[in-house]
């Protein structure tokens, strides 16, 4: 009967010869998730005798994860800024960079907004966070998947605010005679050529939600066109790492003011703000 450490560090080196990125941690939230347990409390427990009743379950997860499969979807929930969402193959999986892009409209909005338009909000993470935060804004979402709004209901109801997002469905929609002051977008930006040179994990997302056309621009530009007529405020986008420069230039072109691109925790300009209206 093994013990819960010596399943901590022969799945690592098993993890490791699979190729899983961070294999140490990904063990430990599988076994943490499998016992029920919080990930830290493995650390108080390292000499638990494991059964086959423990085991069974977990060698199934181990095997997935070693094939590929993200964690997030064994996991079945993934944090966003201190909330738990559903996380599944409907939608893309939230990344750190969109988490970051959260917190800084956060920081930007010291006083909420009146209405909020997510364009392309997958599992919901920004619609429902901005929400949360702002409860006063009226939030719209909008997807082009069926299969992602199921999702990001079900992450409103878990979340209570059902009531508080409305969602649609529709590529580059805008609820008619509304204006927003935030228009937020975490649209498919990764150009065609280069989606199959991307991680397994990463390929277990939605095309849809990842291709984004040969300069990964293609939802981007027509969005930068369209919001003009519904935005009297703020257009926050998040982009590909080498794209700031000519959507800067295009969102100059097109009208925008304040034209402006951050960069993400990793010092690549991931995120462009510009006002228009």
């Amino acid at each position: 009967m093994k013990t819960v450490l010596e399943v901590l560090k022969s799945t690592t080196e098993y993890f490791a010869k699979a190729g899983v990125d961070s294999p140490r941690l990904n063990i430990e939230h599988l076994l943490a998730h499998t016992l029920g347990k919080r990930r830290m409390d493995l650390y108080l427990e390292f000499d638990r005798p494991l059964g086959e009743k423990e085991l069974q379950p977990l060698r199934d997860l181990v095997r997935r994860r070693a094939a590929g499969e993200p964690l997030q979807h064994l996991l079945g929930t993934v944090e966003f800024l201190g909330r738990a969402f559903r996380c599944d193959p409907r939608a893309l999986i939230p990344r750190p960079e969109t988490e970051q892009f959260a917190a800084r409209l956060l920081q930007l909005h010291s006083t909420p907004p009146d209405a909020v338009l997510d364009m392309g909000t997958g599992s919901g993470v920004l619609a429902l966070t901005l929400a949360a935060s702002w409860p006063d804004s009226e939030v719209h979402a909008v997807d082009v998947s069926a299969e992602a709004l199921t999702l990001a209901r079900i992450n409103a109801d878990a979340l209570e605010l059902s009531q508080r997002v409305l969602f649609h469905e529709g590529s580059l929609f805008f609820p008619p005679e509304k204006t927003f002051q935030l228009i937020v977008a975490n649209l498919p930006y990764i150009p065609s050529s280069e989606i199959q040179n991307l991680s397994r994990e990463v390929l277990r997302d939605p095309l849809l939600a990842l291709d984004g056309g040969p300069d990964g621009a293609d939802l981007i530009r027509p969005l930068i066109l369209q919001a003009r007529a519904a935005l009297s405020g703020l257009l926050a986008l998040e982009i590909g790492h080498d794209q700031s420069d000519f959507l800067s230039q295009f969102l100059a072109a097109s009208g925008y003011r304040d034209v402006r691109p951050e960069a993400d925790y990793q010092g690549r300009n991931r995120f462009l703000f510009a006002s228009y209206g």
